[in-house]
């Protein structure tokens, strides 16, 4: 099992301190071995029956345990790396937490910590659901406890997977015993499920472990957590009066809203009834040394105990929210955001307090901030927080949905929302409302309906006419997002995807084809708007935002179609009373700029633009957010437009998780994100893509495969190819719509035997394939295992013609090898357009 697909536990639970002693001795050995100085990362197998154990590798560097390492203990690894590094021995480096002692002490930890993988089978359910020595996980949680079990329920929830701690979903068929061991045997992300589940089932330890190869003491413990369920279960609505046994649950872990679920009352009547029965988080410091030393650390986690760590103080307080595990979606850009947002409350004076749950961000770095709550981003444990620090804001501007999220239950709760308030958030989050407020701007939009029934969904797609775009409301990145072009589609969508009701609704709107879709970002105050620039993405509109390469400044936007998009910003803006940040998307399509969504809060495209212009678009925000005007700010009425190109590509996971088709849709997939900045198009567009382990060649041969609509453009993109000297190939149809525009010789299709494009392509006969996919149904087609084919043999695939013909301006730009290397900070005193 790969260390990132695994869940850990700190400090170990199940060694002897014979076992701890040997595999320490033989550590230290291999380190002297090795001569190392700084980070060092050793793995080892260890058979706990017989007592042998073998070294798997040994990675002399900071690994991704170290991070994890460094959360968890509160000793900074790389810290203290870098001043080994720089000459300094373990005795004359000072320990960052406590100050008083040095780097060579060894942590003590007097809490239990439990990391879990995110896996992004929600956004990919088609891909193989197994997991072992290949890496599939996005990110990853933490979560710190007294016990294995309050650590464990607590990392659970901080998951965002609709579970609130070890609870069973309604799809699986847990009480199907051999579906219950399969699930067992094999590793998946629902394994720690299948062992609750195997518990309620009445499976034995031994029987569990069997099945499974998990330790019995873990085992043991999780089957503590299920008696603790089955005593409230029991004690039904009574608990609400049991101060011992609702100690004792939330001393398990147990969230209110799971209790609530158990006893079946509301999450609130909860909340009050233990509020009642003094049943209260205290927050415990993490100090590195167990409290054996005095320690100054502003970094706590909440446990169900007497005494309380953490003293708030009186200064001029704002917490900021995070925005928890990195999963597609909701990457490390958001991170950035909270991070900046710490920075420029410190810079004004003001103390920052950070909650979030994830161990591989900046945010959680203790010195971040000045203060630290290693928390679950759930309503209850962030109101828990709020109660004890008694805050004068919260900003949930920046931890992108999964703040957003939380803000209407903590403005109910009487917590003061800095920067846009409740009725703006909801007015642009409800696409019904936020539809009404276009129509009275009289700002354009696609024909849109929101269907509350299956029948209501595909009357009012043949209303608007298809292909039309289909989602859920209230979600990011484009969750069960999909372009239909028939009813037969739009059906299946409704009854397999998602679940249509009264209270989840599904949101109908028309595809615009052939537009341009570009975004803006920008910060307003009361009075006015800053536009940071405007973004042109090069796929296409129906390719998701977080999908699409981008390009600072606009290529093909007309001055009209900018000024447009720069008043129908300001309009939105000021019509949903937005103060802070705000992105707003729109597509062009004949000189018609449409209006697709906007979101008054921090974007994903923030650090980039940031990046690109040289103005912190996030600090400027968060001092309006406190009251500042952009114009005491000195921030221009104008667009800055730099006279240089800088373009974000996409990177994607899809090597890791085969049966993915990696055909670009406005459901999100890519996991992360480069950026190319040069003097002109093709060659920043050639740096963002070799950033993002795309290698360009230069000649070479190239495979084209084109749907019917785009077989129109197949001559131009052939002939362009062909007088930049490449080979070129294509199936009958393509070759036939390339005609005598370049030479080209016909690829067998994979129906038609061997020697096919597919055994071409896995043969590394072929050195680029432009494959663009088949409009509606695509799963299993012989452009599924084109496309398939080119990932997993590591051939450069472009799937839209607006990538290609980017993908032709970086070739020509490599040509002519005449890049432009400076720092950043040279490209911003350039003059401007």
């Amino acid at each position: 099992m790969h260390t990132g697909e695994s869940i850990v536990v700190a400090p170990s639970q199940t060694l002897s301190d014979n076992e701890y002693q040997m595999l320490r001795s033989a550590s230290l050995k291999i380190i002297r071995a090795l001569d190392i100085r700084g980070g060092c990362n050793i793995q080892f197998a260890l058979n706990q029956r017989t007592g042998r154990y073998v070294v798997i590798e040994v990675n002399p560097r900071l690994s991704r345990s170290s991070a994890l390492a460094y959360k968890a203990t509160g000793y900074p690894i790389a810290r203290v790396a870098a001043k080994i590094a720089a000459g300094y021995s373990l005795d004359e480096i000072d320990n960052a937490v406590t100050k008083t002692t040095p780097a060579s002490f060894e942590p003590a930890l007097d809490y239990v910590v439990v990391k879990i993988p995110r896996w992004p089978f929600d956004k990919m359910p088609e891909a193989a659901r197994v997991i072992g020595t290949q890496m599939k996980s996005t990110g990853e949680v933490m979560a710190i406890g007294r016990t294995f079990e309050e650590a464990l329920q607590k990392a659970v929830r901080s998951l965002e997977i609709k579970r609130s701690g070890l609870e069973l979903d309604a799809k699986t068929d847990w009480k199907d015993r051999k579906v219950l061991l399969k699930l067992l045997r094999e590793p998946t992300d629902k394994r720690l499920f299948a062992v609750y589940a195997a518990i309620q089932l009445g499976l034995t330890n031994e029987e569990i472990a069997a099945a499974s190869k998990i330790n019995k003491w873990f085992i043991e413990k999780i089957r503590l957590v299920f008696e603790t369920e089955a005593e409230v279960k029991k004690a039904g609505v009574k608990v609400l009066g049991d101060r011992e046994l609702m100690l004792r649950a939330k001393r398990k872990g147990f969230s209110d809203k799971q209790i609530a679920a158990i006893v079946g009352v509301k999450e609130e009547e909860v909340a009050l009834a233990r509020k009642k029965l003094s049943v209260k988080p205290v927050y415990k410091m993490v100090d590195t040394c167990a409290a054996e030393f005095e320690a100054s650390t502003p970094y706590y986690y909440s446990t169900y105990e007497s005494e309380e760590e953490s003293v708030p103080d009186k200064r001029k307080k704002v917490i900021v929210l995070g925005s928890g595990p990195i999963r597609i979606g909701q990457g490390i850009e958001f991170d950035y955001c909270c991070c900046h947002a710490a920075f420029a409350l410190r810079e004004a004076g003001v103390q920052s307090i950070m909650v979030n749950n994830n161990p591989e961000t900046i945010s959680t770095d203790f010195d971040a901030s000045d203060k630290l709550y290693f928390e679950p981003l759930t309503f209850e444990d962030v109101m828990a927080v709020v109660e004890h620090e008694q805050p004068d804001g919260v900003i949930v501007q920046f931890g992108g949905q999964t703040s957003i999220n939380l803000a209407e239950r903590l403005h109910d709760a009487g917590v003061k929302i800095l920067g846009t308030q409740i009725e703006g958030i909801d007015l642009a989050e409800d696409r019904e409302r936020f539809r009404e407020l276009l129509k009275e701007l009289k700002i354009p939009q696609p024909a849109n309906g929101t269907a509350r029934k299956p029948e209501e969904a595909l009357r009012i797609a043949e209303e608007i006419t298809y292909p039309v775009v289909v989602r859920p409301s209230y979600v990011i990145a484009g969750r069960a997002m999909q372009i239909v072009y028939d009813a037969e589609e739009l059906d299946k969508y409704i009854h397999e995807a998602v679940d249509v009701s009264e209270n989840k609704p599904v949101l109908i709107d028309k595809y615009i084809e052939e537009a341009v879709e570009c975004e803006v970002d920008a910060v307003t105050d009361s009075s006015r708007m800053f536009i940071a620039g405007i973004m042109e993405h090069i796929e296409r509109a129906g390719v998701h935002s977080g999908d699409a390469s981008c390009v600072v400044p606009p290529i093909t936007l007309s001055k009209e179609a900018q000024a447009t998009i720069v008043d129908y910003s300001n309009r939105i803006s000021k019509a949903l009373d937005n103060i802070g940040a705000i992105n707003v998307q729109f597509a062009v399509q004949n000189g018609v700029v449409f209006v697709i969504e906007a979101n008054p809060r921090g974007s994903r495209t923030m650090p980039y633009l940031s990046k690109v212009t040289g103005f912190q678009i996030v600090k400027l925000a968060t001092k309006v957010l406190l009251g500042e005007t952009l114009d005491s700010l000195s921030v221009p009425k104008e667009i800055p437009v730099q006279k240089y190109f800088a373009v974000k590509s996409p990177i994607f996971p899809f090597i890791k998780l085969p049966g993915t088709d990696i055909a670009l849709g406005p459901e999100m997939k890519s996991t992360g994100e480069s950026m190319g900045i040069d003097l002109d198009f093709g060659r920043a567009y050639y740096k963002a893509l070799l950033g993002a382990g795309m290698n360009i060649f230069t000649k070479g041969r190239v495979a084209l495969t084109l749907n019917p609509a785009d077989k129109k453009y197949a001559a131009e993109i052939a002939r362009e190819f062909h007088e930049l000297g490449f080979e070129l190939y294509a199936t009958d149809g393509t070759a036939a719509a390339i005609g005598e525009a370049a030479p080209v010789r016909i690829l067998s299709k994979v129906s038609e035997g061997k020697d096919n494009i597919v055994d071409m392509i896995r043969a590394r006969e072929i050195d680029m394939v432009v494959n663009t996919p088949t409009k509606g149904k695509r799963s299993f087609t012989d452009g599924f295992k084109i496309r398939r084919a080119a990932i997993e043999s590591g051939v450069p695939i472009i799937t839209t013609l607006e990538a290609a013909r980017g993908i032709i301006s970086a070739v020509k730009a490599k040509k002519r090898a005449d890049f432009t290397v400076e720092p950043l900070t040279d490209y911003y005193k350039r003059e401007k357009f």
